[in-house]
């Protein structure tokens, strides 16, 4: 048997992800900057626009979590803490929580918040040793079973219609080369159904500095997928399956709080004689109700070709390529007593060996998705095969370009951080001056 058909079979994670590269030739400058004005959504919200930090080090928050109190609208801080959130006008009153992993919830009244500038402060929540130590349970890995069987109670258990917005970034190093983004909406099934989910593309936007690609074109297939198969709740599978459960050892870490809530974290690292490829990293459950909030975990790359294997679809004949860092993170949300996926990135970094150059090249892929909104799907909709999105998806082929930066109206979206703004407006620049010489030439000029 294939050493590819041996690991997908034994970890399903890998092959229903579809983590996958494409290294091919580049197409023309000219055809990959493809440029279309799109028409602006009116503007039915405002916007406040800040930074949320550590009250001591002042350090950015990544991942932050902004919601209004009793509504469906949220949003998610980038990895420099920046974050923009829009709130329909006919919302004018309303409490603002924010919520950072180990953090104290700070609520804001909206009325309170700017429209820039606003500088949110968190401070860290500390507990009493002897409230933790008397409340941890002897046994870690029964704790994490239990909590995978208690999904039905904890979680879901409706039809939801999700509003979502997704993003992939390819970089070379430090260099940015590629950023697709798409609203999504995502038909979810409830958490006790073996149902999976269907996602529907509403709007996708790319741009893309070929120039800074070398000889290759780097294509993420799976889009959306790679982001939604993260939730560890309703995919278990993906990652603790039956026949892989025992290649853990779990332990106990510490604990922290959320909300005022007592949260386990629980270390999960494969044996030391399991040699393929698992996975190692935190997991963090609510102590009362043995609800899982949070989880972020990594692949333990203990062999690159294997790793190879299970992410490259297609290379150049006179290169090497494999994984250097494969790391995952998925946070739930709490709405009237039941959670649901909120958030979830996935980082890929890849190094490719030359035959013929004395260097190498570093690449690394993010992608993350935020839902924005949500709603009971009470009639059970699903939208019809052919309009879904397949796993198969190449986002980057689906979109057609960038255009304002008020392309999304009223959708919440993560905020670019400024390299990546950087970037786009470089690109943009360069769309307007070609243009502009194409019309002086068609006028004779």
């Amino acid at each position: 048997m294939k050493l590819e058909k041996t690991l997908f079979s034994k970890f399903p994670l890998i092959a229903a992800i579809s983590f996958l590269l494409f290294l091919g030739v580049t197409p023309s400058v000219s055809a990959a900057l493809l440029y279309q004005d799109m028409q602006e959504q009116e503007n039915s919200f405002n916007q406040y626009q800040g930074k949320i930090i550590d009250s001591e080090t002042k350090n950015p928050l990544v991942f932050a979590t902004l919601s209004i109190d009793n509504t469906n609208i949220s949003t998610v801080s980038n990895t420099e803490g920046y974050f923009s959130l829009k709130v329909p006008k006919d919302i004018s009153e309303g409490q603002v929580s924010v919520s950072f992993l180990g953090y104290e919830t700070r609520t804001i009244p909206l009325s309170q918040l700017k429209e820039n500038k606003n500088e949110i402060e968190l401070t860290v929540s500390f507990m009493e040793l002897s409230e933790v130590s008397l409340a941890v349970p002897k046994d870690a890995k029964a704790l994490v079973k239990e909590t995978l069987l208690r999904k039905g109670e904890n979680y879901f258990d409706d039809p939801t219609l999700m509003t979502a917005f997704y993003r992939e970034t390819i970089k070379k190093r430090r260099k940015n080369v590629s950023l697709s983004e798409a609203v999504v909406n995502i038909y979810k099934s409830p958490y006790n159904s073996d149902r999976r989910d269907a996602l529907q593309l509403y709007k996708a936007r790319k741009s893309t500095d070929y120039d800074k690609l070398d000889t290759l074109a780097i294509k993420l297939q799976g889009g959306p997928f790679n982001t939604l198969f993260v939730d560890m709740i309703k995919y278990p599978q993906y990652i603790f399956t039956e026949e892989t459960f025992d290649d853990y050892n779990f332990s106990f870490e510490n604990s922290t709080k959320v909300n005022d809530k007592l949260i386990f974290v629980i270390n999960f690292k494969q044996k030391e004689s399991i040699t393929d490829p698992l996975y190692q990293g935190k997991l963090y459950i609510d102590a009362d109700k043995k609800i899982l909030t949070s989880a972020i975990y990594s692949l333990n790359i203990t062999d690159r070709d294997k790793a190879a294997k299970m992410f490259v679809r297609k290379k150049p004949a006179h290169a090497n390529v494999w994984p250097t860092d494969i790391a995952y993170r998925v946070d739930y949300r709490e709405k009237n007593g039941k959670w649901y996926y909120g958030y979830s990135n996935v980082l890929l970094e890849f190094k490719i060996n030359w035959d013929d150059r004395l260097f190498n090249s570093v690449y690394s892929m993010t992608c993350e998705m935020a839902i924005t909104d949500w709603e009971k799907n009470t009639t059970g909709e699903s939208p019809k095969f052919k309009d879904r999105i397949k796993s198969s998806i190449i986002l980057e082929d689906e979109a057609i370009g960038f255009s304002d930066p008020d392309f999304w109206g009223e959708y919440n979206i993560i905020e670019p951080e400024k390299s990546i703004e950087s970037a786009i407006k470089k690109i943009q620049r360069q769309l307007r001056r070609s243009k502009s010489k194409e019309d002086s030439s068609s006028l004779g000029m």
